[in-house]
């Protein structure tokens, strides 16, 4: 029995001995099937209580109404909806959710973008330092959790509900939901009941590893009416489905650093007896094979979440009341959540199979404690809430595939005109990165309301943020000798090269000062972060009583943001010098004075009719923006006509920002039976942050710009019909048109230079002295961007009946989401492309779809669930990419087949 089949048995045996002694014991008031306790997560199958179709409450505007009453794009889920559907993760929320799709490089490592608002994703090597800040925000109630390229991935236990707000959300929530929020609302203390839910699965997956999951939750007035508490703990495991196959990694004739060493072939055969590559050259003498055998195995990607949330609510007063709660998370990813659809000596894989030469993990876990005051002064509302979240991650990734580019091959092989002196010889191609991230959130917001009933409403606040992020990122691919005293002493003697360990600048803010290790080629220490200081208002009044409604309200903002530490690289100044004595890689960001201040408004306004009693119409207009960056260093790129330099790198970029325009409709018909709301907006995001990387241009290091512009034109639909007591359906879809509004141009700016403010249309490419021309990295008009599919759409449909004392369901439903690119149209093609030259290659990413169903039944207090997911086990891709310089791929999750049993009480 393996060891993943025990943590199985073990799940189920204790999801059984917990039911098994509640029954025991006769807990008194043991919910029916029919209510999931105190309003979340249950999953108990059954119909919704009334023959209309049910409503669900919102506080998308900073008050509780109905999501039919706010006039704005809203997709929302309840508990019970959320754990029906199996929906733990942020991965399984966007089968049911058009209008977002993800650049998801694994678990805990994605981007997420709305109505196709991106201009591409970056990889996560470096993130932490010069990711963007992301366009669309993360909260959990109301603390907030975004992170660049790489979101917290907030396990959904006992969940109240999931809002999506879609659109520019820059007045009520700031400067990172420029297109959007998505917000996890999690279940309150009850004050009145004792209540609790304990939940177990278990599943196989096609071809993988066994799941298994144990979820378990309680509420507990302390006093009655005054004090509870309430505590959720969760255990989830994932098994494995990507199999690390068996794998050498040979240096070939085709490495793009071939170019440092002109080796050609004589007689038509090169050293290693095989015909030159494309380029007529041949690979210089290496160390050898490598292989992975030692690490290759099956199912080598398991994911585990463990974690659970503890909040007690004290009622002070009838007017008054407090609430805290903690959170806690571990996430734990083993190996790669990608294929290869070539491995690594270039053979062909299967799908789901990888060739991967050192070990991988992301260990990623936060610790989130907030607290929130309720309140009345007079007829006003008060609320105080407030925040802090620590997240520490670790990871370690596979960089292998770097050492058949002119970059890996430089820190790995000596002689030519790598500049290391010796004869021609590259050492092991084995290379990884390692991630050291701390990230602290603290925030603290203040609103006053004035009563729902008033005539003329409104809201005002004020809000006060400090982000920081500590960021130690070392890229381990550098092979060369070290410079220890012995291998000092052979280099100085005239033997082999060695290259000293890099460190940190002197004088600059280090999280981990100091020399660096043997294998360390690259990285950077740093630390960023901003303090955001905010006030705002809205005011809603009904220049007809319950018919017309004129909404506004603005931001004001101020941002002040910060860069600090060093970036440090092997260069000729750790040629046969000791240890730590290399100085010329280095920067010092501090240096730099990365200090600036962004201010201004940002508004909303909306003009709603309340047709009847169950249809509105609105008019949206609303903004969003997000803060700029820093780039950690300043550097002339780009050889031009005799191989002068045509471009600096900025020491920075501006905020971007975008303008929606949006009309919309909510009704209800046929007695509720049917709810119907469409929406159709215009949005304009202008002064687009762009991230550039391409080392055959001698951009080395990943810096940020601002560029172009797009438009989005686009529809949504949303239908839910109660077609019957028994039977529901319900689809939604997005169609959306995004294009290039602009074509800008990347402009020489080095003064003294022939072209100096003009369009740059010619390049030197590295290793050659030929000039080609120079591919806009911006993109072009009418173009589309990254992210951004045409159509997305799902469709369910559930029925409900009654066998006896029983209650069933069955459940199917299908999801579909159109093909895209994942970067922006000028970058270089994917396509036939074996051994990438940069990070940032364009694929397109065909349509899929997948097909979900379940059945359960329910009697008092017990439920169980069969479901299977995914149920084609189709394997297209969610995310393409070249992000570790080879052709990566992350496949859906195969088919998976599972029993889940649970109780309320």
């Amino acid at each position: 029995m393996t060891s993943s089949m025990r943590r199985d048995l073990r799940t189920l045996l204790l999801a059984a001995t917990a039911a098994s002694a509640l029954s025991a014991y006769g807990v008194a008031n043991a919910a029916d099937a029919t209510a999931a306790p105190d309003g979340g997560g249950s999953g108990a199958p059954v119909a919704a209580s009334s023959s209309g179709v049910g409503d669900i409450v919102v506080t998308a505007q900073r008050r509780n109404e109905s999501v039919q009453k706010v006039p704005m794009t809203i997709q929302a889920l309840t508990g019970r909806t959320l754990s029906t559907l199996n929906i733990t993760t942020f991965d399984s929320l966007l089968k049911y959710t058009p209008n977002i799709s993800y650049g998801n490089n694994g678990a805990g490592q994605g981007e997420i973008y709305m109505r196709g608002l991106s201009a591409g994703f970056r990889g996560n090597q470096s993130s932490a330092t010069v990711g963007n800040f992301p366009n669309v925000a993360i909260y959990l109630d109301d603390q907030s959790m975004q992170f660049p390229a790489r979101n917290v991935d907030i396990y959904m236990a006992d969940m109240d509900r999931v809002e999506v707000l879609e659109g520019p959300q820059g007045t009520l929530f700031g400067g990172s939901a420029e297109a959007g929020a998505v917000r996890y609302i999690t279940n309150k203390p009850n004050l009145g009941a004792f209540s609790g839910n304990v939940e177990a699965s278990a599943g196989l997956t096609d071809g993988g590893g066994p799941n298994g999951s144990l979820q378990a939750t309680i509420n507990v007035p302390i006093v009655q009416d005054k004090l509870a508490v309430r505590a959720v703990i969760y255990d989830d495991h994932q098994g494995g489905y990507i199999d690390n196959v068996p794998s050498t990694f040979t240096r070939s004739n085709s490495d793009l650093g071939n170019f440092y060493f002109g080796i050609t072939p004589t007689a038509g055969k090169c050293p290693n007896g095989l015909p030159a590559g494309a380029a007529g050259l041949c690979a210089p003498p290496n160390s050898g094979q490598v292989n992975n055998y030692a690490i290759a195995k099956k199912d080598s990607n398991p994911l585990d979440y463990t974690g659970g949330r503890v909040s007690v609510k004290y009622q002070v007063s009838d007017d008054w009341d407090i609430l805290i709660a903690e959170s806690v998370q571990n996430m734990v990813a083993a190996g790669l959540s990608v294929d290869y659809p070539v491995g690594s000596d270039f053979q062909p894989l299967k799908p789901l199979q990888v060739t991967s030469f050192t070990p991988s993990w992301d260990k990623d876990r936060y610790e989130d404690t907030s607290w929130t005051i309720n309140g009345k002064i007079g007829p006003l509302k008060a609320v105080y809430t407030g925040g802090y979240m620590v997240r520490n991650i670790s990871q370690q990734m596979d960089y292998t595939n770097y050492a058949r580019t002119g970059g890996g091959m430089y820190y790995q092989c000596t002689g030519g005109s790598t500049g290391w002196g010796g004869s021609p010889f590259c050492y092991s191609p084995v290379g990884y990165w390692q991630d050291t991230v701390k990230n602290t959130h603290l925030s603290n917001e203040v609103r006053l309301s004035s009563p729902d009933d008033w005539r003329l409403r409104f809201i005002v606040g004020g809000y006060e943020e400090q982000f920081r992020i500590d960021d130690v990122m070392n890229f381990n691919y550098k092979s060369i000798a070290a410079c220890t005293p012995t291998n000092l002493a052979i280099a100085l003697g005239g033997g082999q090269p060695c290259l000293a360990d890099v460190r940190t600048a002197p004088g600059s803010t280090a999280n981990d000062p100091g020399v660096r290790g043997d294998t360390t080629a690259f990285g950077e220490d740093t630390q960023r972060g901003y303090d955001q200081y905010a006030v705002f208002g809205s005011v809603d009044y009904d220049l007809i009583p319950n018919v017309l409604t004129l909404s506004a309200g603005t931001r004001w903002y101020e941002y002040n943001e910060f860069e600090v530490g060093s970036q440090y690289a092997t260069n000729g100044s750790c040629l046969d010098v000791p240890n730590g004595q290399c100085t010329g890689g280095m920067t010092n960001i501090n240096n730099a004075m990365d200090r600036v201040t962004y201010t201004g408004f940002k508004s909303r306004a909306s003009l709603t009719w309340h047709v009847n009693s169950d249809t509105l119409a609105y008019f949206l207009f609303s903004q969003g923006f997000r803060p700029g960056g820093y780039n950690r260093s300043v550097k002339a790129v780009i050889a031009g006509p005799g191989g002068a330099k045509q471009f600096e790198e900025p020491n920075g970029y501006a905020p971007d920002s975008l303008n929606n325009y949006e009309i919309g409709l909510k009704t209800q018909l046929f007695d509720h039976r049917l709810q119907l709301n469409l929406s159709a907006y215009y949005m304009d995001w202008s002064n687009v942050q762009f991230l550039l990387f391409n080392p055959t241009l001698g951009i080395n290091t990943t810096f940020g710009i601002n560029g172009p512009s797009y438009n989005v034109k686009g529809l949504e639909a949303q239908v839910v019909a109660r077609v019957t007591d028994g039977l529901t359906i319900q689809a939604s879809g997005s169609y959306n048109d995004d294009t290039q509004s602009n074509s800008p141009c990347l402009k020489d700016n080095i003064k003294g230079t022939a072209a100096f403010g003009q369009c740059i249309t010619q390049t030197m490419l590295s290793g050659s002295s030929a000039l080609v021309p120079f591919a806009n990295p911006f993109g072009s008009l009418g173009s589309v961007p990254a992210f951004a599919p045409t159509f997305q759409g799902n469709i369910r449909a559930r029925y409900d009946w009654r066998i006896a004392d029983y209650k069933a369901f069955v459940m199917a439903d299908a999801n579909y989401t159109g093909s895209m690119f994942n970067q922006p149209a000028t970058y270089p093609s994917g396509a036939g492309v074996l051994i990438p030259n940069t990070t940032y290659l364009r694929y397109e990413q065909p349509a899929y779809a997948t097909v979900d169903a379940s059945v359960g039944i329910a009697k008092d207090q017990w439920y169980a669930e069969l479901y299977g997911t995914n149920l084609t086990n189709s394997d297209a891709s969610t995310f393409t990419s070249s992000a570790q310089f080879i052709k990566s791929e992350v496949p859906l999750r195969p088919l998976v087949v599972g029993l889940k049993v649970g109780a309320n009480f």
